[in-house]
């Protein structure tokens, strides 16, 4: 047997058990400070999802209107984006719709969510989140 035919069967047994245990510590290792800090704050990861979400909708308008020189109308609604700018429209980090205005009562557009509660205004994860107050944080 040369060389090169045991060099491509130590190539071809796998893994040993030292590097399968050395991944598995490092998993767990990570593992350990990782997903506390995750799980621990699941509203804040909540609101960072529905600014994203604003964000991307917003985008997806203004890509809208440059196409059709003006925004869908309110009767039109998000909808409008689905095909052209949106595969599909998602639904806030609560599994409600997110809302639209056209004219907006804060801007050209309101894209908003209303929050887990659903109801406007709150605080903290049942405060509203719209395109109007991303800016400060």
């Amino acid at each position: 047997m040369n060389r090169k035919t045991k060099i491509n069967r130590r190539r071809a047994r796998g893994f040993t058990l030292i590097e399968l245990l050395v991944v598995v510590v490092i998993l767990g290792i990570l593992g350990a400070f990782v997903v506390p800090n995750f799980m621990s704050k699941p509203g804040e990861a909540r609101i960072v999802k529905a600014k994203t979400d604003i964000r991307a909708l917003e985008s997806a308008l203004n890509m809208y209107k440059l196409k059709k020189h003006d925004y869908p109308g309110t009767d039109e609604g998000l909808e409008a984006l689905v095909g052209e700018e949106m595969p599909r429209l998602s639904k806030d980090p609560w599994g409600n719709d997110y809302l639209y205005l056209s004219p907006g009562q804060n801007g050209p557009i309101d894209i908003y969510s209303l929050g887990r509660d659903g109801v406007q205004g709150g605080e903290g994860e049942d405060a509203d989140i719209g395109n109007w107050n991303l800016d400060g944080e």
